[in-house]
C-alpha cells in the first residue's frame, strides 16, 4: 500500500516544503488542494507548472491528485462546471497526476435529477481526461455522501476514466458500514482517503487512531497495491493540532492498520 497525505493539513505551505515534509516522513505521494489562495491552483504558468514537478520528482514524491472543488450536480447551466473540470483536468496532466477530486454539490436537488446532471458532465469530462492520462473521482461527500449514493452516478457513465473517492468520514456520517460502501465503490475507486474525529458532533480533525473512525475496517478492505491518503482538515479548524509533528505517527498507524 502507499501513503499520501492532503495540503488542507498545512494550508498555504510552499510546494517545496510540501515535498520536503513528505520525503523526511515517509509518505510517498501528496494530494494537493487546488485553490486560488494555496501554491497550486488553476491559473499556474506553463514555468510554474514545470517547477511544480521539478520539485516533486527531485523530492522522489509523487503528485497523487489535484482535489479540485468543482460540483457536478450542482444545479444550473453545464458550461462553467465543465469549463472547471477542463482546466482541473489539464492541470492535473500538466503535473502529471493520475487523479482529480470533484465534489457532488447536488444540494437540495431531487435525487435522480442530480444523478443525471453529474453523469452527464462527468461522461462528457471523461473524454478529455482520457486524452491527458487523468481520472476524474467523485467524492463521497455532501449530496452524495454514500458509496451507494455515488456508484449511481459513476456507474451510470460507464467510463474508466471517472471514478471514485472513498472519504471514510463521510460514509460513515451517511451510517453506510464500510463492507457496503467498499462493495459499491470497488468496481470505481480511485483512492480512499482517512481521517480521525472525536464523534458526530465534533468533526474537529484529531491524530490517526484517536478517534471512532472505523479505520481498521476500512482499510482491512483496500487494495494492498493502492493508495490511501491523511485528509487532515487543518484549513477549516484553526485549534487543531499541527500536522507536520502528526505525519510520522500517522504513517505508522495507518501501516499497522493495513
Amino acid at each position: 500500500m502507499k501513503y499520501a497525505f492532503s495540503t488542507l493539513g498545512v494550508p498555504g505551505m510552499p510546494v517545496a516544503d510540501v515535498a520536503a515534509l513528505a520525503a523526511s516522513t515517509g509518505y510517498q505521494g501528496v494530494e494537493l488542494r487546488t485553490h486560488p489562495e494555496e501554491p497550486v491552483h488553476l491559473d499556474l504558468t506553463t514555468p510554474e507548472r514545470s517547477a511544480v514537478v521539478r520539485e516533486f520528482a527531485g523530492a522522489g514524491v509523487e503528485i497523487l491528485a489535484l482535489a479540485g472543488y468543482t460540483q457536478v450536480a450542482a444545479p444550473g447551466d453545464d458550461g462553467p462546471v465543465l469549463t472547471a473540470l477542463d482546466r482541473l483536468v489539464r492541470l492535473a496532466g500538466d503535473l502529471g497526476a493520475p487523479f482529480v477530486r470533484v465534489f457532488p454539490g447536488g444540494g437540495d436537488s431531487d435525487r435522480a435529477e442530480a444523478d443525471a446532471v453529474a453523469a452527464r458532465r462527468l461522461g462528457a469530462a471523461a473524454e478529455t481526461a482520457a486524452s491527458v492520462g487523468v481520472r476524474i473521482l467523485l467524492e463521497t461527500h455532501d449530496s452524495h455522501r454514500t458509496g451507494q449514493d455515488v456508484s449511481r452516478i459513476v456507474g451510470t457513465v460507464g467510463h474508466k476514466h471517472a471514478g471514485a473517492l472513498w472519504d471514510v468520514m463521510h460514509t460513515w456520517l451517511g451510517e453506510e458500514p464500510p463492507s457496503t460502501s467498499h462493495a459499491s465503490l470497488s468496481p470505481y475507486l480511485g483512492y480512499i482517503q482517512v481521517k480521525d474525529v472525536a464523534s458526530r458532533d465534533d468533526l474537529t480533525p484529531l491524530p490517526l487512531g484517536e478517534g471512532v473512525l472505523p479505520l481498521g475496517e476500512c482499510l482491512s478492505l483496500a487494495d494492498p497495491d493502492g493508495w490511501v491518503c491523511w485528509e487532515y482538515e487543518k484549513r477549516w479548524y484553526e485549534g487543531a493540532a499541527e500536522l507536520p509533528g502528526l505525519l510520522a505517527g500517522g504513517l505508522a498507524h495507518l501501516r499497522a492498520q493495513a
